[in-house]
């Protein structure tokens, strides 16, 4: 299983806008991703209600991981657009 850490980078969490932001680019990443607080249960990455239900606050620690063989580039894009607060999915790391 690959796995990514990272601080939520938006100042305001995962909610609304930054949670839609993520799970259209969770979506887009064509792997099976969970999202969890790093000491809570994972979550389907691709569900705005779940990644909503998190309740992840700024600067908070959140893990990224799949069970798909091809993860790694995906996760890295997942977890430096939550790191930097990014408005949109990086083309490439």
């Amino acid at each position: 299983m690959a796995e990514r850490r990272a601080n939520v980078g938006w100042a305001e969490g995962l909610h609304a806008r930054p949670a839609s932001i993520f799970v259209r680019a969770a979506t887009a990443s064509g792997v099976p991703v969970t999202i969890a607080k790093a000491d809570g249960d994972p979550v389907n990455a691709a569900s705005m209600l779940a990644v909503l239900g998190l309740g992840a606050q700024g600067g908070e620690e959140i893990v990224l991981a799949s069970e798909a063989d091809d993860a790694e580039a995906a996760l890295d894009r997942l977890a430096k657009l939550v790191a930097e607060g990014l408005e949109e999915l990086p083309e490439t790391v």
